[in-house]
């Protein structure tokens, strides 16, 4: 359950990005009120665009323990009001996803998976674990299309798996609420309809979200013909390039930084080869890495020239006109 020490906790943040804002000064008071955890980095697909499945993640791969787990939900977890297991990988590979669902504690929990693991028995533990959000990537209405992007995905499995919760759900009269998650691109972009079709049918929403591209010479190939879900645009060269942000700061670094599964802290979830790592949680508690020297000086270093940093070069806050 949520504890009321995280509806006190919010404020205090607000206020310090608030303030950071105005002051053009890292002010920080309280702790995360959103974090994201990685339980693994490891996935059983291939997706082009995704450092982990691509293969060009430079991080060690591994699964989180449940000691350490155990320690950031036991030193935070009272205040945080969302919990992201996830971040790069398949959360439901680790061996213990549904124990680590059950530590983190009922009605704040959000997953993201690619769906092959939604067999009977695990759609009932989801169903009645607690889970506040979960979301299924769906990139595609039929086998070539998501396989353009879900390389060695099995479509017909994941629509059974999602179909088969949905009955779940309603059976077991839950709470959890299924979201179809669709990246956008050119080979999808004429399946939306069917898209939200399906969601109708299996009482979930639907998440159209602008893709994003890890390598500049392939954004041609997956762009859509709507601009409203392009994240990138060409430039007078002709080179494709993220659209302009009018954000000078970022809400993220005061409300919502990530675990990677060997205790890592880095800024946000953009950060996916932990370039910027704040601190360990091997060493350091996540209140002192959350109020450390990293930490400011990053902060201070968005502040004062955002659009410098590597990681903040593919990020949607403060694009507007574009589906996320």
């Amino acid at each position: 359950m949520i504890n009321p020490g995280s509806f006190l906790n919010a404020p205090a943040l607000i206020f310090s990005y608030c303030a950071g804002s105005l002051l053009r000064k890292p002010v920080i008071f309280g702790m995360p009120s959103s974090i994201g955890i990685e339980l693994t980095n490891l996935c059983n697909l291939r997706c082009p665009e995704c450092s982990s499945g691509s293969g060009t993640m430079k991080r060690n791969r591994g699964f989180m323990t449940e000691d350490l787990f155990i320690n950031i939900i036991s030193e935070a977890g009272r205040y945080f009001l969302n919990i992201n297991l996830y971040f790069q990988g398949e959360p439901m590979l680790h061996p213990q996803f549904i124990s680590f669902v059950r530590i983190a504690g009922k009605g704040k929990v959000t997953v993201s998976t690619n769906g092959h693991f939604l067999d009977k028995e695990t759609n009932h533990e989801l169903a009645v674990s607690g889970i506040k959000k979960l979301i299924v990537s769906l990139d595609g209405m039929d086998k070539e299309t998501y396989s353009k992007y879900r390389i060695n995905g099995d479509f017909d499995k994941v629509i059974r798996g999602i179909r088969d919760l949905a009955e779940e759900l309603i059976r077991t009269k839950s709470s959890l609420h299924l979201e179809l998650q669709f990246l956008v691109n050119r080979y999808n972009e004429s399946q939306i309809d069917e898209a939200t079709k399906l969601a109708k049918e299996v009482n979930s929403s639907l998440n159209l979200k602008s893709m994003q591209v890890l390598y500049p010479e392939q954004v041609e190939n997956w762009m859509p013909e709507k601009e409203k879900f392009r994240r990138y645009h060409k430039d007078d060269s002709g080179k494709f390039i993220r659209k302009k942000s009018s954000a000078r700061n970022c809400f993220r670094l005061w409300m919502n930084p990530v675990i990677t599964w060997d205790g890592k802290v880095v800024p946000c979830c953009f950060d996916k080869d932990a370039d910027h790592i704040m601190g360990d949680l091997n060493e350091s508690t996540l209140r002192e890495i959350w109020h450390g020297e990293k930490f400011r000086e990053f902060r201070n270093s968005v502040l004062k020239e955002r659009d410098k940093i590597e990681i903040c070069s593919n990020c949607t806050t403060g694009i507007r006109g574009v589906s996320f």
